[in-house]
């Protein structure tokens, strides 16, 4: 979890996974977002692999990074449960908690 935690600590790395919410991208289109040279971005690239975030997939000359959602979502239900915070999964959130729903008062 140590790797997970160092590469999201990091704001550039946090973009990126962001960017890789929305599909797989190239290195020159995730690039593109940043102002920071090719080699700067290449460490980031290799900081998400050594933590298991991101797939690479070479395709000729250009790699395709994509989000491996399900070791992020892992990692941060660890991160949840040493801070003893509940997942959503496992509690009911109400999503009205000030009985503000017209349509449905709460009852007292």
């Amino acid at each position: 979890m140590s790797q997970v935690l160092k590469a999201i600590s990091d704001p550039t790395r946090r973009k990126v996974l962001e960017l890789l919410r929305r599909g797989p991208m190239t290195a020159g289109e995730l690039a593109e977002h940043f102002e920071v040279s090719k080699p700067t971005m290449s460490t980031h690239f290799k900081v998400l692999k050594e933590a298991d975030l991101v797939r690479a997939e070479k395709h000729g000359t250009s790699i395709t990074y994509s989000l491996k959602m399900s070791v992020l979502e892992e990692a941060l239900m660890g991160l949840a449960k040493a801070f003893g915070i509940q997942a959503a999964a496992d509690s009911a959130v109400d999503p009205d908690p000030a009985g503000l729903d017209a349509e449905h008062p709460k009852e007292n």
